[in-house]
């Protein structure tokens, strides 16, 4: 399916909570809780978590990562989960020489980085369900399309009902690259000419560790505000 692009312009962004603010607003009909919105880390979870908040949906991080071609690390041959499951596309790997010794040596490697990553964020929040549930994967923008390939591949074995990739912008390339692995694509902005995803946000700073736990404390607390809140209800009815 053909990704929806909502406008060509280049106008930047305030920064990536107002960028979060209308990408929501573009979703609304998609909240509620049977969804899921998925933030990649770091600048992702910023914008994720304006979606999540506005849409009424649960936020969590995915913590996959690509598998990149010999010699062209950003281009994804494949993706590892964070419960250690992987995806390879044969052909793609076949096209550019990546062998099972190869793909075996990556894997490793990115294991290891989601494994830093999860005993950091995981301590935060456990992991969501995906099964059956709608699931919208968010980034604070797209260049080459392999990060959120990656996300999109592992999310998808998890079985979700559905999935979207959500971005506030993306290059044209980038978008028609993921566009196939979605079930729907949406993108505030794609202009005609894409440098970096930095240039089209006025306040572009780095996101850390401690940012992105700390949102995801906020996440679980207002969730467990919220279910104490339902529990209250459900006696007194």
């Amino acid at each position: 399916m053909s990704p929806r692009i909502f406008s060509q312009n280049s106008q930047p962004f305030q920064d990536r909570e107002e960028a979060g603010r209308l990408l929501a607003k573009e979703l609304r009909n998609l909240g509620g809780k049977e969804t899921v919105v998925l933030g990649i880390p770091r600048g992702g979870m910023i914008v994720a978590a304006e979606v999540s908040r506005l849409l009424g949906a649960d936020l969590d991080i995915v913590l996959a990562r690509k598998i990149g071609a010999p010699g062209n690390p950003e281009f994804a041959i494949g993706a590892v989960s964070e419960d250690g499951r992987e995806f390879v596309d044969q052909s793609i790997a076949l096209q550019v020489g990546a062998d099972e010794f190869f793909i075996q040596e990556a894997k490793a490697r990115q294991l290891e980085m989601i494994a830093n990553r999860k005993n950091l964020y995981r301590k935060a929040q456990p992991k969501v369900s995906l099964k059956q549930r709608l699931v919208i994967i968010v980034d604070d923008g797209l260049a080459t399309g392999a990060t959120m390939q990656a996300a999109l591949w592992s999310a998808r074995e998890e079985g979700p009902g559905s999935i979207i990739a959500a971005l506030p912008v993306a290059s044209k390339d980038g978008l028609e690259k993921i566009a196939g692995y979605a079930d729907e694509a949406f993108c505030l902005r794609a202009p005609d000419y894409f440098s970096a995803v930095s240039q089209f946000y006025r306040q572009f700073p780095e996101v850390t560790d401690k940012e992105v736990l700390e949102i995801l404390a906020r996440m679980k607390s207002f969730r467990e505000k919220s279910q104490e809140k339902a529990e209250r209800e459900n006696l007194h009815n």
